[in-house]
């Protein structure tokens, strides 16, 4: 008797706890979907990526590598690299294989800023297709951001090479657009020379701040900003 009786409670403590053990998967609403990655148009904010032509251009030159139009004939000094969809850690990349194909004439338009077509095909393939916009609304967010972006007066077309700090390209960018924080633009380098300035944009291209990029900064002292070329 003793024995089904036990039998018995420990047969209702099974159905008990399989009835409350299995309630939580179903029991939990609020907590954050996990974020699809490389899904067009699924990330946070962009950065806006502007190279410094003549250091790309000393480069390649001291690499004797092939540099295309940018380092032949107008002399450029902020270009963009590309406007890039950024998740708050890492970034989406080739959300479309393959890639809708570029007009030539949307191509063309577009090497005032972006000055080797190579390039432009390039943004569009790896971080266009990720935006969710279609390539001439793509390209047209483009120009709008960078004409957000006010250059500084001292970078915007040195006749010498100039050395300069992180902090003091940053600073100076700060200054000259109001709205941008220190903690929204990043300085990349080279080995000695400045590479690019990126700054942190929402998808509505206002200035946002942007912790994981700041933290990839460049960390030297003292970096040299080649001249114009024809300078």
């Amino acid at each position: 008797m003793a024995s089904i009786v036990f039998r018995t409670i420990a047969f209702a403590v099974v159905l008990i706890v399989t009835a409350f053990g299995s309630a939580p998967a179903q029991e939990q609403p609020n907590q954050p979907q996990v974020q699809q990655r490389n899904q067009p148009g699924q990330f946070d904010f962009y950065v806006l990526s502007l190279s410094w032509s003549p250091s790309f251009c000393k480069e390649s030159e001291e690499r004797s590598r092939p540099s295309g139009e940018q380092c032949r004939g107008r002399p450029y000094s902020f270009v963009v690299h590309g406007l890039w969809p950024q998740y708050e850690r890492g970034f989406p990349r080739d959300c479309q294989v393959p890639a809708p194909r570029l007009e030539r004439e949307l191509t063309t338009s577009m090497l005032d800023l972006m000055p080797a077509p190579g390039l432009i095909y390039h943004e569009w393939d790896q971080h266009g297709t990720c935006s969710g916009l279609a390539a001439q609304a793509y390209f047209d967010l483009i120009r709008k951001a960078r004409e957000t972006v006010k250059i500084p007066a001292s970078y915007a077309a040195p006749k010498t090479t100039l050395t300069v700090t992180p902090d003091d390209v940053e600073e100076a960018f700060v200054k000259s657009n109001p709205g941008l924080s220190r903690a929204a633009v990043s300085v990349t380098c080279g080995s000695t020379r400045l590479s690019e300035v990126r700054i942190c944009m929402s998808k509505d291209l206002k200035f946002r701040d942007c912790e994981e990029i700041d933290r990839r900064a460049c960390r030297r002292d003292k970096l040299l900003m080649p001249p114009v070329r024809g300078g």
